[in-house]
């Protein structure tokens, strides 16, 4: 691709970024000037404070996020899922019937979710 367009596509993206910002600092500062000195007699705040409110928010709350954080957690769930299985696998039937029942009543109804074994279901057809 030429240099030129990706130039003019960054600059385009850092523009709305700015703009996107902007828009809602305008936002949280109108909000603020007409609900805290009405509802709870504070002070209005200036565009600046706001700046500094939605950083702060940011910083304690981590809001703003790309969902980077729910992906990392899907990552972790289905790891864990491949070890268990990986677990499962090297014990025998006798001993992950027993490690269920007792994951059952330690954990709930829906602890791993069991699938009809092979033998049950073809004793089920004869």
């Amino acid at each position: 691709m030429d240099r030129q367009f990706w130039l003019l596509r960054g600059l385009r993206f850092v523009f709305f970024a700015a703009l996107f910002i902007t828009a809602a600092a305008f936002l949280t500062m109108y909000l603020w000037n007409w609900l805290v000195p009405e509802l709870f007699k504070g002070p209005s705040i200036t565009l600046a404070q706001t700046f500094g409110l939605l950083l702060l928010s940011r910083i304690l709350f981590g809001g703003f996020g790309s969902g980077r954080r729910s992906k990392h957690w899907a990552r972790q769930r289905k790891a864990w899922r491949q070890r268990m299985a990986g677990r499962m696998e090297h014990l025998s039937p006798e001993e992950r019937e027993k490690f269920r029942q007792q994951m059952q009543a330690r954990c709930g109804m829906g602890w791993m979710h069991r699938q009809q074994a092979p033998e049950s279901a073809a004793s089920k057809v004869s």
